[in-house]
């Protein structure tokens, strides 16, 4: 089982005939079901095709599990993945994205360069048959798309907020501007851009190094981050404002998990963690920090 299980409910690991029921109610009452056919092309042997088939049930509202597999020519289901998602129906980057395989051969990759994060975002694509369905090519961008993006958390803190002016709040959104206009330009190679960004970092580097030396709590001075952590390369360590929180019961094991918006950074993602492994308590305005499973849903245009 994924360990992300955890996050929507599933703390205790499953029997086999526990796991094998909830595949049958999957595949049963699933609450989406997608179809694309796969021809396969080997040159030793002839030509063959397959179903590529994704069921997905929601258990909570926005949350549930996806069985990934393959119906071959005698219409027998080859099982490849299970997988617990969280769904967001808002869209939360529009840059143009560029979907590759991993290494098990069924899933993919999502990756994009958003400009309000600094850093390359990958994540782990929820609507694989959508992008095959699409024609779509691994390895190249994929114009005219746009991503809602989730997470899973299995491990998570509630932290208050920093105490800003209506001043300070209003600079800070100046400065998300500039340096956002500054990284457009850089990325079409503007060395001036370029300049200027590393000697805002360098200037940011500065200033935050001198206040920890004066023992000042760096989460009293770093509002929110958004950092790629471990060896796998949808994971990242997360700091940012709960915008909206509520509190969900999974109908399967009966245990609580919390579904919020989070912002970090200007981008917005829900978040689905199990209530054993958050403390504290969340409300918006408040922040959310842990590490997180990046998901993502590309909506084709």
């Amino acid at each position: 089982m994924h360990t992300y299980f955890r996050a929507i409910g599933f703390s205790e690991p499953m029997k086999n005939l526990d796991r094998l029921n909830l595949m049958d109610d999957i595949m049963h009452k699933a609450s989406q079901r997608s179809y694309t056919t796969i021809r396969h092309i080997e040159s030793s042997t002839p030509e063959t095709e397959s179903m590529r088939t994704e069921f997905s049930l929601d258990l909570g509202e926005g949350y549930g599990i996806t069985l990934v597999g393959e119906y071959d020519e005698d219409e027998e289901f080859i099982y490849e993945d299970m997988f617990p998602y969280m769904f967001n129906g808002h869209i939360s980057t529009m840059e143009e994205i560029t979907v590759e395989p991993r290494m098990d051969g069924y899933s993919y990759l999502g990756i994009c360069d958003d400009l309000k994060l600094g850093v390359t975002l990958i994540f782990r694509l929820r609507n694989t048959v959508d992008f095959l369905k699409n024609g779509g090519m691994t390895g190249e961008q994929q114009p005219g798309t746009s991503a809602a993006l989730s997470a899973l958390s299995i491990e998570g803190t509630v932290m208050l907020p920093i105490k800003k002016t209506e001043q300070e709040m209003q600079m800070v959104k100046s400065q998300a501007v500039r340096r956002k206009k500054l990284m457009t330009a850089a990325r079409t190679g503007d060395e001036n851009a370029m300049k200027d960004l590393t000697l805002g970092d360098m200037d940011t580097y500065s200033v935050i190094l001198g206040r920890i030396q004066q023992q000042e709590d760096i989460y009293s001075l770093v509002d929110s981050t958004f950092m790629p952590t471990g060896v796998e390369c949808d994971l990242y360590n997360v700091l940012g404002e709960i915008v909206h929180c509520r509190l969900t019961r999974n109908p399967y094991t009966l245990e609580e998990v919390y579904v919020m918006v989070i912002d970090c950074n200007d981008l917005k993602f829900t978040l689905c963690i199990n209530k054993k492994d958050l403390y504290g308590e969340p409300a918006p305005g408040r922040r959310f920090k842990g590490t997180v499973w990046m998901q993502g849903e590309i909506h084709f245009g």
